[in-house]
Formats: C-alpha cells, structure tokens, sequence
C-alpha cells in the first residue's frame, strides 16, 4: 500500500480510530509531518490537537538513522542496538544540539498557545511513519508522565518488529501498514514534501480553543 499523501493516511487513521469520536480525545502530533495530519484526526474525532516534541539523537556520519531521542524535558532514549556507533562525547554533543532545537520549537508554537495537559484523557500520539521507534518511545513516555486515562499510538507505516516495541509503551496501537520490506517513510507516500515551523505554528493558531470552551468540554469528565 501506498499514501497518496499525509492527508489520506489521516482520513484513514481516524476512521481507524472512531470510537473515541466524541470523548474529547487529545492528539499530540509529534512535529513537524505529523502535525497536518493531526488536525485532520482531532477535527474527525471531535477532540483536540497539540504537539509533544522528541527530536531523533542522529548517528556520526549518517544522520537518518536514529541512536535514540530526546524530549523537551531533557529526557534520553537509547536504541541499545547502536551503542556500538557512537562516544560518550559524541552523544552529549547531539544531545546539546537536539536540545536547543526543542528550546527554539518550544518557545516558536508556545507563543501560539500553552501545552494541553492530558491528564486524565484519552491521548493519542500521531506520527506519519515510524522506522526505529525511538522517537515515538520517547513521545509516549513523556506523554505517559502526565498521567493520561489511556495512551495509543497511532502511525501510517511502521516495521512489524518496531510495532512490537511501540506495544510495551502504550496501550494501544494502530497502524495502517507494516511492509514485509521497510525502506524510508517517505517512501510509502507519492507525496512527502516538508512541513515547516511555519506550517505548524499556522495550524497550531488556527486550532487553538479559548480556555473556557477547552474548560466546558471537560465538564463531567473524569
């Protein structure tokens, strides 16, 4: 199978996830891809849309592949299978790197509009396509200390063995594809192009809900 664009696989993952329509769902996008498509998915299920951001830790000298990741709270995933590509230097070197890039993303969608805490809610972290997993470990288990009522992952493609991993963390699971072959999640879409800061921080503005409305959709809710 293959994605005409981020925009069908949304259409899909929602369809997938239609019994939460109406419980107030948060989904958390992991930026930047994921971010469009959750908006469709929010819009779809009647919930709300946010980001939780977790920057892949790249390997020396190949910076598509992923050593692990690193969320906006300074909290690292290792992949234990590449400890053998990289220092001790090297690794608080990219973690210093990586941590700066989630300060300046912070602080750029902040000013749209504040986190929205999911304690207690049904969250759904979103990402267009998943290869090693690390940076979707790192989202759930940031997202997980909040304290959600219960915690899915959701992707258009993914290897079967990283669903595996994805499983332990969250309790839940959707995925539209696992190919038997896994090359680049790009390439499981016709249509890949980037996503901005820009883009996001647009979509982040125009999604935002006033306090008392976000307030009012609460009422009665555990």
């Amino acid at each position: 199978m293959s994605f005409e664009n981020r925009a069908e696989a949304a259409h899909l993952l929602a369809a997938r996830l239609r019994s939460y329509r109406g419980q107030s769902p948060l989904v958390l996008a992991i930026p930047r891809g994921a971010v469009p498509m959750g908006k469709i998915i929010a819009g779809a299920l009647g919930g709300e849309l946010d980001v939780v951001l977790v920057r892949k830790l790249r390997a020396p000298h190949n910076p598509e592949l992923a050593i692990g990741s690193i969320d906006d709270a300074g909290v690292v995933y290792l992949d234990p299978d590449t400890r053998d590509l990289w220092t001790d230097a090297y690794l608080e070197a990219e973690k210093r790197v990586q941590s700066d890039t989630l300060r300046q993303r912070r602080e750029m969608y902040g000013l749209v509009r504040p986190r929205i805490d999911a304690a207690g809610r049904i969250a759904i972290v979103i990402d267009d396509g998943i290869a090693t997993g690390s940076t979707m470990i790192a989202a759930l288990r940031a997202v997980r200390t909040t304290h959600p009522a219960r915690l899915i992952a959701a992707t258009a493609v993914a290897p079967a063995d990283t669903l595996q991993l994805i499983g332990r963390e969250a309790d839940e699971v959707v995925c539209l594809e696992t190919p038997v072959v896994f090359y680049a999640i790009g390439s499981h879409f016709r249509d890949f192009r980037q996503v901005s800061d820009e883009d996001v921080t647009a979509i982040l503005k125009e999604t935002a809900r006033a306090p008392s409305a976000v307030t009012a959709a609460h009422v009665g809710k555990p």
